[in-house]
């Protein structure tokens, strides 16, 4: 018999065999120490019929998981915007000429694409098991994260051209910026952290390729 066992350090959900009921071990995601509960047997199921007839007994409606992602026109949206910010990196690039843009302009335009990009990505990989942050709780903790992967960008401001311009210092430079953004995603929207170092580096690689096309080095 098959106990379900729900992490409360975590909130993942799985199964482990009536044999270990009573045992404490870690768990499997997380690593916190869970405590599996004992089985519950000779359970009588009542219908929503038969609850109502039980004397102080509320009818109560099964709990459902509801599984929830962005439609598929908010992916349109942001591909469609992505694709209009690279246009207008280009037409940056010859209009300041190549390395030319305004750093005030270059600033608003890394924290601009960083929100939807992040949102996008915590949809694409946040795990499945687990309930989705949404509304405002979701708003807040997108906004955020992007105001310090827009950030990190700042701070690669201050590295000299000399360093940041050849890609052996980014052997020493890059874990830095890889930890630090990937802090910021396993913070905001508890993923693991490869999914949040992945979540960063989609960020990392759309702005590298904005600053490309707008004349800039990409890192």
């Amino acid at each position: 018999m098959a106990i379900q066992v729900i992490c409360k350090g975590c909130r993942a959900t799985f199964t482990v065999s009536d044999k270990f009921a009573g045992r404490t071990g870690p768990c499997p995601k997380c690593k916190q120490p869970i405590t599996i509960p004992q089985p519950i047997k000779d359970v009588t199921i009542h219908g929503p019929e038969e609850e109502a007839k039980i004397p102080g007994r509320a009818v109560l409606a099964p709990i459902e998981f509801v599984e929830y992602s962005l439609p598929m026109a908010a992916y349109a949206a942001v591909g469609i915007g992505a694709v209009a910010t690279m246009l207008l990196a280009v037409v940056a690039g010859w209009v300041f000429r190549p390395g030319g843009v305004p750093a005030w302009l270059a600033g608003a335009v890394g924290f601009g694409v960083a929100w939807p990009i992040v949102w996008i990505g915590y949809d694409m990989l946040r795990d499945r098991n687990l309930e989705p942050y949404r509304g405002r709780p979701l708003l807040v903790r997108t906004l955020a994260c992007a105001a310090v992967y827009a950030a990190l960008w700042g701070v690669k401001s201050f590295v000299p051209a000399e360093v940041s311009g050849e890609m052996w210092p980014w052997v020493f430079l890059g874990p830095f910026f890889g930890v630090a953004g990937g802090l910021a995603a396993l913070a905001a929207f508890d993923l693991d952290w490869g999914t949040a170092v992945a979540h960063f580096s989609l960020y990392v690689m759309f702005t590298a390729l904005l600053r490309w096309l707008a004349g800039f080095m990409p890192l």
